[in-house]
């Protein structure tokens, strides 16, 4: 079952990418330290994806709800196989006093559950790659929106994703404001959670007892 591996070593993509095009217009100065623009004349800023995957608490509530499932669904697929195995060990057994009609209708019977389970392993597979998709989109659309207003809040023009992959190789440490967008996505996230558990508790409450 190796497909049903990938969904704790996904990729997640957790930034803004976004061309910029920088044009100076000013005259050359002698002093080397005037062609550097502060932070506040460019209006750029990074986020460090490695430090947001780790901290980020959906990130940590959606890899602890994915790999739950994903162990259920490989106990589930371990249940079939084993059985399919035992019937066909079974078959072994007693092929030799059984009748060629017998031998033929129980040999259909196993290549059956046997493309069964060959479909069942691929249907999970796939709900699987489902489900990381859908938690791609959604950490992307949380962060993308996050780092919108956060953006018009502070005046920047540009966010950008450093990690090892990235084309950003350097940047001044006063750009990176990983730890405000941290602060601001938990907060949020966590709100939202507990308003999500209060309703749970409160509609659980109204629901007629049995």
């Amino acid at each position: 079952m190796k497909n049903l591996s990938l969904i704790l070593n996904a990729v997640l993509l957790i930034a803004v990418g976004v061309l910029y095009y920088l044009h100076f217009t000013s005259s050359k100065s002698n002093s080397e330290q005037s062609n550097f623009a502060s932070a506040s004349d460019f209006k750029i800023a990074f986020v460090n994806a490695d430090s947001l995957l780790d901290k980020y608490e959906y990130i940590k509530a959606s890899v602890e709800i994915m790999e739950a499932k994903k162990q259920k669904i490989e106990s589930d697929y371990r249940k079939r196989a084993e059985s399919l195995r035992g019937e066909f060990e079974a078959y072994q057994r007693n092929m030799n006093n059984m009748t060629i009609g017998q031998v033929r209708a129980v040999e259909e019977d196993l290549a059956r559950k046997q493309q069964n389970l060959q479909l069942f392993e691929q249907s999970i597979s796939q709900e699987l790659m489902n489900d990381q998709a859908r938690i791609n989109k959604e950490l992307y659309d949380r962060v993308t929106a996050f780092l919108k207003d956060y953006g018009k809040q502070k005046g920047l023009m540009v966010v950008l994703k450093f990690d090892p992959g990235s084309d950003l190789l350097y940047a001044y440490d006063s750009l990176d404001i990983t730890k405000e967008v941290l602060e601001g996505l938990n907060t949020a996230y966590l709100k939202e959670k507990a308003e999500k558990e209060k309703t749970f508790k409160e509609n659980a409450a109204k629901s007629p007892k049995k």
